[in-house]
């Protein structure tokens, strides 16, 4: 078992159309400083969109979504945040990875620009591939599913087939099973019903659940009102805090401390999720690191304990060692990071191993404790020990 850090995404559109918050952040200032009160309210990552993906909305130009993203990504980089760009064009893309953005969301899953995974693989950085049948203006139009959960896997998997055939590293892929985007409220229930399912496909999964229109049908009033986008927050924390502890790598919110607050209060219910994992315990190679001369020199002794995160549910159904990761292929991997160049410090060595351990296909979460139990202390001790934690995109 593991627990790793959720991954609370806040959204930021300066659009004047979006369904929910539409025209509120039409500013460079307004919206630099909603980003700044998301962050210090848990966010870790801000999304930043340009374009209106609501149903109906028509597309923008290039020139005007560029004008509406770059500076606020620019402003918010500048100060250290974490920047999604959620946009559909890979010249945005580009653009707002040059400006300081470090991944890209792309709702169209590389759909709509044929250009998006070669620009994104060439950029080297995360991309999260959403579920999209179609433009905004038509995509809930005509929507057919004779097995909505067997479908959208099946052309998830494609996409991901499709990305790393463009180029793009396995490990910086991140599913989203496009909630309400060519989906209706029935459609959207069976996969959040079934997270196991989409998580079986082996990637980190990212989710969007917020103030989305399928909650306002289920908040409904007597007469069949649904409940107005801007009083959804409550259904929206409840269910994106219960999709974090499900496994989830992280949610897409537009009120970033209620979806902190009921994420808090259900760990301390349930402070040990059921997430899978598998354990590398107690491997031990000969390495020369250190700060001192003669630990560069004569070198020592050091251990590594490896947890790593990943969905083992399909594999434990298809029993195919390709559906999980060769936990002997990992075990190499570290014994020649220890082995290795040196290095200073052993919490430099833990970071240089859980991102080796990341790169695996399936791992989307390294835990890794690297052992010193000959380090140059004065003394009796018995061990010293750096910890540190890893998830996709981080």
């Amino acid at each position: 078992m593991f627990t790793h850090a959720p991954v609370i995404m806040g959204i930021l559109n300066v659009t004047p159309d979006s369904f929910s918050d539409g025209g509120q952040f039409d500013s460079v200032k307004s919206a630099v400083d909603a980003a700044t009160s998301m962050v210090a309210n848990g966010a870790n990552i801000i999304d930043i969109g340009g374009e209106s993906t609501r149903p109906g909305a028509e597309r923008i130009s290039l020139e005007t979504e560029l004008a509406r993203v770059i500076p606020v990504v620019e402003q918010l980089s500048a100060q250290g945040i974490h920047i999604s760009i959620d946009t559909m064009r890979s010249e945005v893309a580009a653009a707002a990875i040059s400006a300081g953005a470090r991944m890209v969301n792309d709702v169209s899953g590389g759909l709509s620009d044929p250009q998006m995974f070669h620009v994104v693989a060439s950029l080297g950085v995360p991309i999260v591939v959403m579920h999209w049948r179609g433009p905004s203006k038509t995509m809930q139009e005509n929507i057919r599913y004779n097995n909505a959960l067997v479908e959208v896997c099946a052309e998830l998997q494609d996409r991901t087939k499709a990305a790393m055939n463009a180029g793009i590293h396995r490990g910086n892929i991140i599913l989203d099973p496009g909630i309400g985007f060519g989906k209706e409220a029935e459609h959207n229930w069976e996969l959040l019903r079934n997270l196991d399912a989409l998580l079986a496909i082996g990637y980190p999964l990212l989710v969007g659940v917020s103030r989305k229109r399928f909650l306002g049908s289920l908040l409904a009033d007597t007469e069949g009102t649904p409940r107005d986008v801007g009083a959804r927050d409550v259904a929206s924390a409840a269910a994106s805090a219960y999709l974090l502890q499900g496994g989830a790598w992280g949610v897409r919110v537009h009120d970033v401390q209620a979806t902190s607050d009921a994420y808090k209060a259900l760990c301390a219910i349930n402070p040990d999720p059921a997430i899978d994992s598998i354990e590398l315990l107690g491997l031990r190679e000969f390495g020369h690191h250190g700060v001192l001369e003669h630990e560069r020199i004569n070198g020592q002794y050091f251990s590594v304990d490896a947890t790593l995160g990943l969905s083992i549910s399909h594999a434990a159904h298809t029993d195919h060692l390709a559906d999980t990761v060769n936990y002997a292929e990992v075990a190499d991997s570290i014994r020649a990071r220890i082995a290795g160049e040196p290095v200073d410090l052993i919490e430099k060595l833990a970071e240089l191993i859980a991102t080796d351990c990341l790169a695996f296909p399936q791992v989307v979460f390294a835990k890794i404790r690297v052992h010193k139990p000959d380090a140059p202390i004065e003394g009796e001790f018995g061990d010293v020990i750096v910890t540190r934690a890893k998830f996709i995109g981080s």
